[in-house]
């Protein structure tokens, strides 16, 4: 009986590997995860999947498939893999610098000039010169991120 290579296991190694590069190439263009990156966590849990089903094989079938000791291996390093990428997205991702020169709830903002939806410039002082009675204040909303 001839051994065969087990190429599951290098195959999910590989998915692991992949899935924090598919984050920011492609997965964010598809799919919003912005807000919930579970799309990169179904990768990975793809790639253990893979990886831990040719580590079972090659257990059970020590006579046809190899990779016992590199299975071992490889599953080890793709939850570690999964470890860092968990930890930088969630930990130091989140650690966002505070905004001490930022006007607070209920401040005046400094005065600015930005274009609006159909590309005109509006300045705050425009938003008070409509011609109406008394305006008290305006409501300013910024979008964040790329349409």
């Amino acid at each position: 009986m001839t051994r065969r290579w087990n190429l599951s296991i290098w195959a999910g190694f590989l998915i692991v590997l992949a899935a924090p590069f598919a984050y920011p190439t492609l997965l964010i263009r598809l799919i919003d995860t912005h807000a919930a990156p579970w799309a990169v966590f179904v990768l990975f849990g793809l790639g253990l999947g893979v990886t831990l089903f040719g580590l079972r094989r090659a257990i059970k079938e020590p006579l046809v498939y190899r990779g016992r000791i590199a299975g071992s291996i490889l599953l080890t390093l793709g939850a570690a893999c999964v470890a860092l990428f968990s930890t930088g997205l969630f930990y130091f991702a989140r650690q966002v610098p505070p905004s001490n020169g930022a006007p607070r709830v209920g401040q005046k903002a400094p005065e600015f000039a930005l274009p609006d939806k159909d590309g005109h410039l509006v300045t705050l002082a425009s938003l008070f010169d409509t011609g109406a009675d008394k305006v008290n204040g305006a409501v300013l909303i910024f979008y964040r991120g790329y349409w």
